[in-house]
């Protein structure tokens, strides 16, 4: 099956994808009449230097005479990863040397629901088939081995950007995989932290890719484990692993949201929706209320939860209503952490942690503080904790009752 799929309209096959340009425009997809009908947009210059630059930084690579790296003294382990909003299974203080971390992801498109009340739905472009992709964690020290691979079936080209990593655009540059390819890079982990990782094929495809979803975060643990300001070790008894994504989805003239046949379809109603800059949804973990209901987060009285939020493409403020952030990472976990937050801040590219000991039970609501987004675009998730309640914390003295004036 041969189809238009980039923005000049060149003709190539799903298997013969353009590195760094393409995918399928809706207008492209309906035949000579739509075509004539609508006029595709032009790839800026901007998008056309930027398009090129995982090959400058593939040669540079390639072209290089330096030594394989010494991998004495690394045990290799395999680090099983699991969908969110759950972590995988991991040391909090390193035990023994370096490591070198293997893990597999898997370029998935599937089409995902995000508004059943609506029907707003979207092609998303996924790691491991989830919104975030997986969280990834490691050591200072350890090397990340990822297999990469892209399915035969899939209708663009892929990649990954780890924020964390130095060099060749974050590994960027290295892992341009086809469908039907797989590659394998090995990068250290030197920087402690919590990074965005996210598909970067170069041009207008960046935005597209992450704006579909195709974005998660690692976090990179110090070896002896996270400590307070003065250097007291902090541990916590789970992970909640929150990604914030923005869509910016089509729709009619009848204000109805579009639905398309195929990943890359949407492409060129795509981009005129993201050049207004006004997400239609902007989520926790893929749809609205992923995290709510039957989904919610799960805790108890006396636990201490980590949470880790990525926001690969917009600033967001966390809150959790009715907790608070006892001790907050917006950058390095070098950097002593932050205290008593009531509010914080994850910069657009960024992850950031949060620790916090529920004291009550009920239900918490994490919200995006603009409030706009937390309640109208979706940005909300649940945490449902059990235990008993302390009066001596919060009590309702009188019920509400009617009054006279």
């Amino acid at each position: 099956m041969t189809k238009f799929i980039n923005p000049g309209l060149t003709k190539t096959s799903r298997r013969n994808v353009l590195r760094g340009s393409i995918l399928a425009g809706a207008a492209a997809m309906t035949g000579a009449g739509a075509m004539a009908a609508r006029r595709p947009q032009q790839p800026l210059k901007a998008d056309a230097v930027s398009r090129n630059l995982h090959k400058a930084a593939a040669d540079g690579a390639s072209a290089s005479t330096a030594k394989p790296a010494d991998l004495s003294g690394y045990t290799r382990v395999k680090q099983e990863l699991v969908a969110p909003p759950f972590a995988p299974e991991h040391e909090q203080v390193a035990t023994g040397g370096p490591k070198i971390i293997e893990i597999t992801m898997v370029t998935e498109e599937r089409l995902m629901v995000v508004d059943e009340d609506t029907g707003a739905s979207v092609w998303a472009l996924t790691y491991n088939g989830s919104v975030p992709g997986p969280l990834i964690i490691c050591h200072e020290g350890d090397m990340v081995e990822l297999t990469l691979r892209n399915p035969a079936d899939s209708m663009m080209e892929h990649n990954i950007d780890f924020h964390a990593s130095t060099g060749a655009l974050g590994g960027g540059g290295l892992t341009h995989v086809y469908p039907g390819e797989e590659c394998v890079l090995r990068w250290k982990a030197t920087k402690p932290g919590c990074f965005t990782y996210h598909c970067a094929p170069g041009g207008a495809m960046i935005p597209y890719h992450v704006a579909h979803g195709m974005n998660g975060a690692i976090m990179v643990l110090p070896r002896d484990g996270l400590k307070d300001g003065q250097g007291n070790p902090l541990r916590y008894d789970s992970i909640a692993y929150i990604g914030e994504q923005d869509y910016y989805l089509p729709m009619d003239e009848n204000g109805d949201y579009k639905s398309y046949d195929a990943a890359g379809d949407d492409y060129a109603d795509s981009l005129e929706a993201m050049r207004t800059l006004v997400p239609t949804h902007q989520v926790f973990n893929g749809a609205v209320g992923a995290l709510t209901g039957e989904h919610a987060l799960k805790a108890k009285v006396g636990e201490t939860v980590l949470m880790v939020h990525n926001s690969c493409n917009v600033d967001s403020r966390p809150h959790l209503i009715g907790g608070h952030g006892n001790y907050v990472w917006e950058s390095s976990f070098t950097d002593p952490p932050l205290t008593g937050m009531e509010t914080w801040f994850v910069r657009g590219g960024s992850a950031a942690a949060a620790m916090y000991t529920f004291e009550q039970p009920g239900v918490y609501a994490y919200v995006n503080h603009n409030l706009i987004i937390g309640a109208m675009l979706g940005g909300t998730a649940h945490f449902v904790v059990e235990g008993a309640w302390d009066n001596t914390l919060m009590e309702q003295v009188v019920e509400p009752r009617p009054f006279e004036s």
